[in-house]
């Protein structure tokens, strides 16, 4: 049987809890599917950079000159136009897959030159950051029209309380699940795979079940039949390595972790993990679904197209290490943050990634304050290798005028900042920082 939970919002109410996990099917993709209507059905792939103008009607105005080609001819442009994944060379990354791509292995956070050995045949496009946000806020406003309690989990899932929503319990919440997919699709025009069980662990794993556009239902009796043979990194918390470990240990399912010792876990995996591991294998989990969260940090990346070097490629660097904090810098100050924890990040050719930070002794959304403590940060690495990826952090936010931004010191704002640091960003080098 699934573990105990919390009780109700309403403690004399004997409904049970039914919580949903909403995923958007493949939501880069579809995004992008919207715009190329004649792309549905084949093998695309989404990643290796941001648009801006479009490519693809740069080549019809190229090859077509005397028509004036217009967003309103996406839809009729031929197929022969795009662009393939065949000899793909770049550094970029796979954002998301179509199913049909999905078939040939391609999958998220695959690197675009595997997975042009794996569907060479397959349309590459890039990423639509502004309409994806778009499409984003349009389908949660749609849930929260139909259902109040609702929390954000990123930019293409959500978790739902469905426990008091009216047809939240009907067939187990499945009625509930169909008006909201039904919903979401005549506003958005994408489909979404829904989860319902008792708690947001189990809905999770749910929501994978009858992808695309599926609805799943998952009852307390569930646990055994539904749940114990799933591999133990379909559950939300156990990562690459605790996976690794378990395997070592001969559990590759939740059902043999779930037959362990509590005591044997918590021995070998530590007291609060092993307790961890021990609960959710019996399908435990209690947390609420939380409808407002603040942010714990923000932060911004690029992987480069080939390695770059500290001191060969300085210039290079410099514009983009100052870019990534004007972006950190941009997204507090949009979202109403200052933070005071600047960290870097970098990954070396040879994959290995290192972070280093500093807390200064106020609040900041400036970008020269990001960008100069960031550079000391970089200091502290080694720059005689070649850098793969470059990602720039600010951590330990706050909404200034809060309590705790008044009791920490507030001393400066993204319009207002000190004679001290207007100075000191008259030596501050602009570029990458120089070896030491």
């Amino acid at each position: 049987m699934l573990g105990a939970v919390t009780a109700p919002a309403h403690p004399t109410d004997p409904l049970p809890r039914r919580i949903a996990h909403l995923d958007m099917d493949a939501f880069f993709a579809s995004v992008e599917l919207l715009r190329y209507p004649q792309l549905k059905g084949l093998p695309v792939v989404i990643g290796g950079g941001r648009r801006r103008e479009d490519d693809v009607l740069a080549r019809l105005r190229e090859a077509y000159p005397e028509r004036d080609w217009s967003d309103g001819d996406l839809s009729r442009i031929p197929l022969e136009f795009f662009p393939r994944l065949s000899g793909y060379t770049g550094r970029g990354v796979i954002t998301t897959a179509t199913y049909p791509a999905r078939q040939f292995g391609v999958g998220s956070a695959m690197g675009l030159m595997k997975a042009a050995k794996l569907c060479p045949q397959a349309i590459l496009l890039p990423v639509d950051f502004d309409e994806v946000r778009r499409i984003s806020r349009l389908f949660k406003s749609t849930i929260l029209e139909i259902a109040p309690v609702m929390e954000d989990r990123g930019v293409d899932e959500v978790y739902i309380d469905f426990t008091h929503v009216p047809g939240g319990q009907r067939e187990g919440g499945r009625v509930l699940a169909r008006l909201i997919q039904k919903s979401i699709f005549q506003a958005t025009g994408i489909t979404c795979s829904i989860g319902v069980a008792p708690n947001k662990l189990i809905a999770k794993m749910a929501s994978e079940f009858n992808k695309p556009n599926g609805i799943s239902i998952v009852w307390p009796d569930d646990l055994q039949e539904k749940i114990w043979p799933l591999p133990c990194r379909k559950v939300n918390g156990v990562g690459p390595k605790a996976d690794e470990k378990l395997q070592g240990y001969g559990i590759h399912t939740i059902g043999e972790l779930a037959a362990r010792d509590p005591g044997w876990l918590i021995e070998t995996f530590g007291k609060s993990y092993g307790a961890w591991l021990h609960a959710v294998s019996w399908g435990r989990d209690d947390r609420p679904v939380v409808t407002e969260s603040e942010p714990v940090s923000m932060s911004r990346e690029t992987t480069f197209e080939r390695d770059l070097h500290a001191v060969r490629d300085r210039a290079e660097l410099g514009a983009v290490f100052t870019r990534l904090c004007e972006q950190v810098a941009d997204d507090l100050q949009r979202k109403g943050y200052a933070g005071k924890t600047i960290g870097i990040k970098l990954r070396y050719d040879n994959f290995q990634s290192v972070t280093r930070d500093v807390t200064i002794d106020h609040f900041t959304a400036d970008a020269a304050t990001i960008r100069r403590q960031a550079g000391l940060c970089l200091k502290r690495v080694d720059l005689t290798r070649r850098i793969r990826l470059l990602g720039v952090r600010v951590g330990k936010l706050v909404k200034p005028g809060t309590e705790g931004e008044q009791a920490s010191g507030y001393s400066e704002s993204h319009s207002t900042r000190t004679a001290r640091d207007k100075a000191s960003d008259e030596h501050t080098d602009l570029l990458f920082p120089e070896l030491d």
